[in-house]
Order: C-alpha cells, then sequence, then structure tokens
C-alpha cells in the first residue's frame, strides 16, 4: 500500500481519530521502508485507549510504527516540523497514482 491508501485506510477503519491530530512521517512518505511512521497527538484516558485498540485491529493488515504524543509534547519537541510529518487528511486527499 502507499502512504495515501494507508491514510485513507486508517481514517476509514478507526473513527476514534477524529478526535486526535494524525500524521505520518518517516521514509514510507517516499514508497521507501517497509513500515508506516504515525504519530497520534491528543488527549489520553479513555479517548487514548479506544483509539489503541482500533489501531491494534488496523496494524493487524498494516505495519504501523505508532508514536503518541500530548499537545504540550509535540509542541515542545517540534517533532511535527523537525521530522516533515504530513496529516492523515492530506494523505488521504492526494489522488491515487
Amino acid at each position: 500500500m502507499t502512504a495515501p491508501e494507508v491514510a485513507r485506510y486508517l481514517l476509514k477503519s478507526c473513527e476514534s481519530l477524529r478526535e486526535f491530530k494524525s500524521f505520518m512521517f518517516g521514509s514510507s512518505l517516499f514508497g521507501v521502508g517497509s513500515d508506516f511512521g504515525i504519530l497520534i497527538v491528543g488527549p489520553s484516558d479513555e479517548p487514548l485507549s479506544r483509539l489503541k485498540a482500533e489501531l491494534r485491529l488496523a496494524g493487524k493488515e498494516l505495519p504501523l510504527d505508532v508514536l503518541y504524543m500530548l499537545p504540550a509534547e509535540a509542541e515542545e519537541t517540534g517533532f511535527v516540523t523537525s521530522e516533515g510529518c504530513i496529516t492523515l487528511a492530506q494523505l488521504a486527499d492526494i489522488e491515487k497514482t
């Protein structure tokens, strides 16, 4: 699967992603590598527990490497910018080639 296909699959199969900011990063954005780096930024507790369960199911179909951060952590580290993260929504909108 390509990065846009993975983004569409995750957004469709993981309803709880609506409560989070979700990104893809790493070499998989360029069609290189064997796994897909996913960054999830948002609340902890119950919403995160639901999302983790959904991602576990999705991960059975895909090689996902998922990183979770609270909004303050993402801001402090600058991870989104420094790693060139792209939102799953942006990726999902990329036309199939």
